[in-house]
């Protein structure tokens, strides 16, 4: 799947009222979401050859060079979105799942920079 399809895919869920997906969604939308933005992140590398080996790097690694190569606070953005998708993929017992509108928000800031990698 392109990452614009996996954030249809996790916008869908926001939206569909469905018994079967009752407690998993927020889970599942926020994975979904957070597959683009790796997606998206190693599409970035491989459009330069002498950025094509952080493909290959862990996305921590990625997120911490990616102000070198993106606008600033693009980049500060795409990795708190990234801290707040892989913190709301994992159950926490204490912890509320995220709710529609952070997950719409934080989908929202996928796309962003799903649009500035296609674009430039």
């Amino acid at each position: 799947m392109t990452p614009a399809e996996l954030l249809a895919a996790a916008r869908d869920l926001i939206t569909r009222s469905d018994a079967a997906t009752a407690g998993v969604w927020p889970r599942t939308s926020a994975l979904l979401a957070r597959q683009a933005l790796e997606d998206v992140l190693d599409a970035h590398w491989l459009m330069r050859p002498q950025t094509a080996g952080m493909a290959a790097a862990t996305t921590r690694a990625q997120l911490i060079c990616l102000p070198r190569y993106l606008d600033e606070t693009l980049a500060r953005q795409v990795a708190f979105t990234y801290a707040a998708l892989s913190n709301a993929c994992h159950y926490h017992p204490y912890e509320l799942a995220p709710t529609a509108a952070e997950l719409s928000g934080w989908i929202e800031d996928v796309a962003a920079l799903v649009a500035r990698i296609t674009v430039g």
